[in-house]
This record gives C-alpha cells, sequence and structure tokens, in this order.
C-alpha cells in the first residue's frame, strides 16, 4: 500500500475550501429552489413560500424579520455609518397558464439540465441565488451592509408587497433586484400608469340631426393619443408608450352617446415621472378626462458609471433598458435589475431554469458583492 502526501500551497488550500463552499451553496440553492416550486404561491397567498424562506436563513443563523408575506435578515455587523446594499427578489409566482405539460408545482429536472415549474425563471433562481450569495456574504469583511429581503405580491404590485415593508427597512443606498436578464444588468425599467380616461357629449336621438356624439369626440382624442410623441426621448427605453386598450359607449343603437370611456395604458419612462407624464398627455388632449388608477409605478434608473454597474461590465455583462416592471417601481432609491434567466421564459407553459445558471448566477453575485466599494 502506498500512501500519497500531497503538499498544498496556502493559497491552494484556500482556493479548495472555496469550491467547497460554492458546491455546497449550490446544492442547497437547488433544493430551496425545488421546495419553493413544490409550493403554491401565487400572489397574495404566499404564506406558505415565507415560511420556507424564514426556516431557510435562520437554519444558516440568521435573525429573520416578517411582515405579511416578506422576509428579511440583516447580516452581523450592521452600522450605519455605512451605506447599505439590498438584495431583494420576489417569491410569489402567477397563476399556470394554459398549456403545461407536467405538473407546475412539481419540480422536474431532464437530462439537459433543465429544472422545470411554476416560478423557477420568475424569479425563483434569481432568489435562491441571491440568498446563497447573501449566506456567503454575510462571512465575509465588507465596508456596506448587507440586507436580503424576499418580497410579497410582486407580480400584482400589491401594497401588502416591498411598499408595505419600505418603512420597516433601515435606510437603504442602492438596491440589486432579482428577476431573469440572463446576468446582463438593467439599468433602466419602464414604469407603469393605467389611466381612465372619458370624453363627453350631448345625447340625442339618433334618426334626428340632435345630440353631440361623445364617440366621435373619442375619435379625436384617440387620433390624438396614438400620434403623440413627448419632446424627451429616454437613451435606454426610448419614447414613452401610450396605448389606447379598451373603449366602451353607447345604450342603445338609436341614442346618439353622451358618454365615451376607455382604458389607456401608457408605460413611462425615465425622461419623466409618472406625474409629469399625466400632465403632458392632458395637456395633449385637454377635451378628455383622464382618472389615473394609479402613479405609484415608476420608471428607475442607475446611472451607468455606478460601481455595480462598472463591475457587471468588468465582469462581461451588457447594460441594458428593460420594458418589464418589476419591484425596482416601488423603490424610493436606486436599483439595478439582474438576475439567471430569461424574461421570454416568465409566464409561460413548462417555465424553466437551467441548474447552471444557478451555478453561474450565485459565483456572479459573489464576485460582484465581494470588494464592492459604494
Amino acid at each position: 500500500t502506498k500512501i500519497i502526501v500531497v503538499y498544498l500551497h496556502k493559497s491552494q488550500w484556500l482556493l479548495l475550501y472555496t469550491l467547497n463552499i460554492m458546491d455546497e451553496l449550490y446544492y442547497q440553492a437547488i433544493d430551496l429552489l425545488k421546495e419553493l416550486i413544490s409550493t403554491p404561491s401565487t400572489s397574495r397567498d404566499e404564506n406558505a413560500a415565507a415560511d420556507i424562506i424564514e426556516r431557510h436563513l435562520k437554519s444558516h443563523n440568521h435573525d429573520t424579520h416578517r411582515h405579511g408575506n416578506n422576509v428579511w435578515a440583516i447580516a452581523p455587523g450592521y452600522d450605519p455609518g455605512l451605506p447599505t446594499l439590498l438584495l431583494n427578489s420576489h417569491i410569489d409566482t402567477v397563476k399556470p397558464a394554459a398549456g403545461w405539460s407536467r405538473d407546475p408545482f412539481t419540480p422536474e429536472e431532464d437530462d439537459g439540465g433543465r429544472i422545470y415549474g411554476l416560478g423557477s425563471n420568475d424569479a425563483g433562481a434569481s432568489l435562491v441565488s441571491l440568498i446563497a450569495a447573501f449566506l456567503y456574504m454575510s462571512r465575509q469583511p465588507r465596508n456596506y451592509n448587507l440586507i436580503m429581503l424576499a418580497s410579497a405580491e410582486e407580480e400584482v404590485s400589491g401594497k401588502n408587497g416591498i411598499e408595505s415593508v419600505i418603512p420597516l427597512l433601515p435606510e437603504i443606498t442602492v438596491a440589486i433586484v432579482g428577476e431573469p436578464t440572463g446576468m446582463n444588468p438593467a439599468i433602466a425599467e419602464k414604469g407603469l400608469m393605467v389611466l381612465d380616461a372619458e370624453v363627453t357629449g350631448v345625447a340625442g336621438h339618433a334618426a334626428r340631426d340632435e345630440g353631440d356624439n361623445a364617440i366621435y369626440h373619442a375619435v379625436d382624442a384617440i387620433a390624438t393619443l396614438k400620434n403623440l410623441r413627448l419632446p424627451v426621448v429616454s437613451d435606454m427605453l426610448g419614447p414613452v408608450k401610450i396605448s389606447v386598450t379598451q373603449i366602451n359607449a353607447g345604450t342603445q343603437h338609436n341614442v346618439v352617446p353622451d358618454l365615451c370611456k376607455m382604458v389607456v395604458d401608457v408605460r413611462t419612462t425615465d425622461a419623466y415621472s409618472n406625474e409629469e407624464t399625466l400632465e403632458l398627455i392632458r395637456r395633449a388632449a385637454p377635451d378628455c378626462r383622464f382618472i389615473p388608477r394609479s402613479t405609484r409605478l415608476n420608471p428607475s434608473h442607475i446611472d451607468p458609471g455606478h460601481p455595480i454597474v462598472k463591475r457587471l461590465e468588468i465582469l462581461g455583462f451588457t447594460p441594458f433598458g428593460s420594458p418589464t416592471l418589476s419591484d425596482q417601481a416601488l423603490m424610493p432609491w436606486q436599483s439595478v435589475k439582474v438576475g439567471p434567466g430569461q424574461s421570454s421564459r416568465s409566464h409561460t407553459a413548462d417555465e424553466y431554469i437551467f441548474a447552471d445558471e444557478i451555478r453561474e448566477a450565485i459565483a456572479t453575485y459573489i464576485h460582484l458583492l465581494n470588494g464592492l466599494n459604494l
């Protein structure tokens, strides 16, 4: 019997230790993702998923905080004199789309390394990868505070999601929001306003030359909105997009309608706040009354020169502007959206994530956070 003794340099031992830790984090993340897939957590019904996240963080000796179905943990060594970085992703999913060929709540892994299941791509993979990076970085020296927040009701922009937690958090400097972007940083994101619009006329009998048809006035308003181009165009997001998506008027065939109602979908950009965009629309179509259902889902933007963005560029990723909405819309601080997976897989039947995308995301997040100067 031969005994082979191998002497390793200190740096090699450190490398082996780091590789072992990375493998451990990866396998824990995969197990956590599969547990979340197996737990239905559609928006406003995330209690069981929140319990899972809470147990997972506590099992790694982190004190947790909870408000409704939102769960967060603050890394040890919090110092109010330091900047604070928030890691955030959501635990809720949409309802399963029609056309699933497998059980959306049973995680399945195929020979190609795909893990199928509802919420696997949006945003389970980002959530478990960020948690893994948080667990690792909590034990590393940092010159910033670190918080991990798993939020609820993201898919419906609900009042009991991240918006309800913001007053309970320490002051946040910047956030990383986990959503499927192929790990490319979305440094700008469109906001959303839904407007209920009304155009009035005067009722009359359709057989006689009476009344003032509200529909005809609505046609003019629709043409104005269709052709409206706001003066400032965002470099990352392009122009504000205005779409009339619903229209309703009239009570019966022989009555000239005195009211025409419309619904207008407005995708705002970082060129204007939602309130500024609304005011410009009102000026362009003064004969139409616009009532916003909400102006709270604002566009977001982060400086392209921000250290987080620059570090991601050094790692080989490309900044872009995102047309899809996330919890960034409700954040009053700067944020960047970045995570594993592809947006095109979200909300689709047979949603999936590649296991390797999670492994790469954990490594990327850790490289990003290690040595970051805010």
